[in-house]
């Protein structure tokens, strides 16, 4: 199942937040060889991961990550405009827009295709219930063949390298009748994704598309 969790609230499930941070070196810092900090524990977590971002994550039956991504308003402090702003000219910074990372699914996952449209789904969900216009995030040239599939490319705000090498900014706009395109990839209802917001966020009813 979808959790939506804020850092603070994912200290309650420390075999979910701890399996998430394994997973996470093992896809950034082992696979695919990024610069990222590895504490003792084996965990992977950058200073964003202290701003109480809200985590999406898919939870398995045994009460471990899935796969996982990280939301932070772009208001306040974030990837994009620290290190990524020359993508795209200048920072992104509005309150209907949030920044997503930390894409990652769970190397013990027995479909990652799958887990990767759900994540999409849970994140779509998200900007429409609460009322966001876009996500804005820096992707490589991995993930543009994912977006595709799924059916919700990004609009490309800027790239740079070529090929496997590049990394581009893109921006996602949040629209309900997605939901139902998502939901299919995934494999679930999109009731059951507003149901998964809901009991999150306390809402009795989720607003979504026909």
């Amino acid at each position: 199942m979808i959790r939506y969790l804020y850092a603070d609230q994912l200290l309650a499930f420390p075999k979910l937040r701890e399996s998430m941070l394994k997973d996470r070196a093992v896809q950034f810092h082992q696979r695919l060889k990024w610069e990222v900090t590895i504490d003792v524990n084996g965990f992977e977590q950058d200073q964003y991961d202290l701003l109480n971002p809200l985590y999406v994550i898919w939870e398995t039956a045994a009460g471990l990550h899935g796969g996982s991504m990280r939301f932070l308003p772009t208001a306040g402090a974030t990837m994009v405009n620290d290190f990524f702003s020359h993508l795209n000219g200048q920072p992104v910074s509005d309150d209907r827009i949030w920044e997503t990372t930390r894409f990652c699914i769970s190397p013990n996952a027995p479909d990652g295709s799958r887990i990767a449209a759900l994540l999409m789904l849970a994140g779509a969900q998200l900007g429409v219930g609460l009322g966001l216009s876009h996500a804005v995030g820096v992707f490589d040239a991995r993930m543009v063949r994912i977006y595709r599939q799924l059916g919700w490319p990004p609009e490309v705000l800027g790239t740079e390298g070529k090929g496997r090498e590049a990394i581009s900014a893109g921006l996602w706009e949040f629209r309900p009748e997605l939901l139902s395109q998502l939901a299919t990839k995934a494999g679930v209802s999109k009731e059951v994704a507003a149901h998964w917001f809901a009991r999150a966020f306390g809402f009795e009813r989720t607003m979504i598309a026909a």
